[in-house]
């Protein structure tokens, strides 16, 4: 008995990961809860462990595939002594009763054994996250005619997430590219094909005469062999499941052609172009479907000569384009705006300096900067609360909690871990919890659950030397804060002329919900707090 391994879910705002690291190979035992597979997210990577002992008999997906949550990543034979599944072969493979002894043929390899010589294995887009439909060919890393070897990187596919590379379905060789670099491909698509089998050739055109006792195993055919109908004995991908579901079809009516007898997001889409009866989609969600213009396609902008002075054009990547059409979007949508003020950090400097060795010595953690910032804040927050609440349809939320986001590095860039009831922790607690995320970021230990939700976020830009910036805001957030870094500037002071440290802050907020006097009043009552840190202690 095989039992699935399969993607769980990783918070409520991730729907998809890439597979990083196999641990373990097809045929190795493995007991339960061990670590079988490394799945890295937008946000953290996360071990998946076995669900049951026995032997891993089957890989599914290979290292740099993505995968989304709920989609079936391989399988494990039960039992410790199980054996890995033999691989299937068409009409080659022995009968059941002479299955089992060793002197049987087999392929000299401990690895999964390639398909027949001649048998054509098609190169298919992987489902990619419930909110990824396509991505761009990249590169192809192979050529027409180039050996592959079982899960060997074939092609780079960009979406707008990650860059992924398409493994190699079969051993074999590459006989057909049927989409070229640049061109856009949804899920499910077929980009190329393997005549498979260490042995076989490329076929570029007629079909070449092989081995196989099968008629089907010819060169490189024009679409994968479909079943007649979804093979419901496997559970169906969350993408899948939402477009059946959105146009009320039945999945046991749809030719399957994924593997397995798999439905794919594509079989729903050709079912539905075929004349499937399918309920229309409701107009917001056809409204949302439509890409904001964050930039226009170069094949749409007029001929340009190239400088004689040298220049080169390269092709925006998906991730790029992605992040032009959002940064466009949020302008679109919301109001935002920025403010600023400054500090005066003297005060908070002369108290650090005279309870530092003090606090360190009673609670194992420095007294840093942030604490007194997130106390401000929430002194802020609370005299202002829309700028803790977010805009719901045409409805306000007013948040009567206050989880802090704060921005600390890693060494996959800036993450914003939460800080959880943020009201109800002294300076230690803060510092304390700070410290943890700045450790564990860099480990890359931060689970989901600490880097999802947050009322309002704390970027330190000083940190990196900043001067002035105007943070953009963290949706459905209504304000951030942009702290700087800290210079001695000349001030007046009475009728005297001083250099003092001075600290610019910048408050981006959405003008639709926070009006400018709320907005000026937050940074002053920031500057208040910090200048004068004794009124977080009797709250004024």
């Amino acid at each position: 008995m095989a039992t699935q391994i399969i993607i769980p879910e990783m918070g409520e705002s991730v729907t998809e990961g890439t597979i990083a690291r196999w641990f373990k190979q097809v045929g190795d035992t493995v007991v339960v809860d061990e670590p079988l597979v490394e799945v890295e997210t937008d946000k953290v990577t996360v071990e998946i462990p076995a669900p049951t002992a026995g032997t891993l008999s089957e890989i599914a997906v290979g290292e740099g595939v993505d995968v989304e949550v709920g989609a079936i990543i391989g399988a494990i034979a039960e039992g410790e002594g199980a054996a890995p599944a033999p691989t299937k072969s068409n009409g080659t493979a022995p009968a059941a009763s002479e299955a089992a002894p060793e002197t049987a043929p087999a392929p000299a390899e401990p690895t999964p054994a390639p398909a027949p010589s001649g048998e054509t294995v098609d190169i298919t887009v992987p489902e990619m996250g419930e909110s990824v439909t396509e991505g761009t060919v990249g590169r192809w890393l192979k050529a027409i005619g180039d050996a592959v070897a079982v899960d060997e990187a074939l092609v780079e596919i960009e979406t707008d997430k990650v860059t992924a590379e398409l493994p190699a379905p079969s051993a074999g060789t590459l006989s057909a590219i049927l989409a070229e670099e640049g061109t856009d491909v949804e899920v499910g698509t077929v980009v190329g094909q393997i005549a498979a089998g260490e042995g076989a050739v490329a076929a570029p055109s007629a079909p070449a005469a092989a081995p196989a006792p099968t008629p089907a195993a010819a060169a490189p055919a024009p679409a994968p062999a479909a079943t007649s109908a979804a093979n419901l004995d496997y559970p169906l991908a969350p993408a899948v499941r939402k477009l059946i579901d959105e146009n009320g079809l039945d999945p046991a009516a749809i030719t399957a052609s994924g593997k397995d007898g798999r439905l794919t997001k594509a079989d729903v889409l050709a079912h539905i172009a075929g004349g499937a009866k399918a309920r229309p989609a409701p107009a917001a969600a056809a409204t949302a479907a439509a890409p904001a213009p964050g930039f226009v396609p170069a094949s749409e902008m007029p001929e340009r000569a190239p400088d004689p002075r040298g220049e080169e054009r390269v092709r925006m990547t998906k991730l790029r384009k992605t992040v032009a059409t959002r940064l466009k979007e949020a302008q679109n949508t919301a109001a935002m705006l920025t403010t600023f003020n400054e500090i005066d950090m003297s005060a908070v400097m002369d108290l650090r300096k005279q309870y530092r060795d003090d606090f360190e010595k009673k609670h194992g953690v420095r007294l840093g900067f942030m604490s007194f910032f997130v106390k401000a804040a929430i002194d802020a927050l609370q005299e202002l609360p829309s700028v803790n609440a977010e805009i719901y349809g045409d409805e306000i939320v007013y948040k009567n909690f206050y989880d802090i986001g704060i921005a600390v590095g890693s060494a996959q860039g800036l993450v914003v871990p939460v800080l959880r009831d943020a009201d109800q922790k002294n300076f230690a607690g803060i510092e304390k919890a700070i410290g943890d995320f700045g450790a564990r970021a860099r480990d890359g230990k931060l689970t989901m659950a600490e880097l999802t939700g947050g009322t309002f976020t704390i970027t330190n830009g000083g940190s990196f030397g900043s001067m002035l910036s105007t943070p953009i805001l963290n949706p459905p957030q209504s304000g951030i804060l942009g702290m700087h870094n800290i210079v001695k500037r000349a001030v007046v002071i009475g009728d005297e002329i001083v250099a003092r440290p001075m600290m610019y802050v910048a408050l981006s907020y959405d003008h639709r919900i926070i009006d400018g006097r709320e907005a000026v009043t937050f940074l002053v009552r920031i500057k208040q707090a910090i200048e004068d840190p004794q009124r977080l202690l009797v709250g004024v």
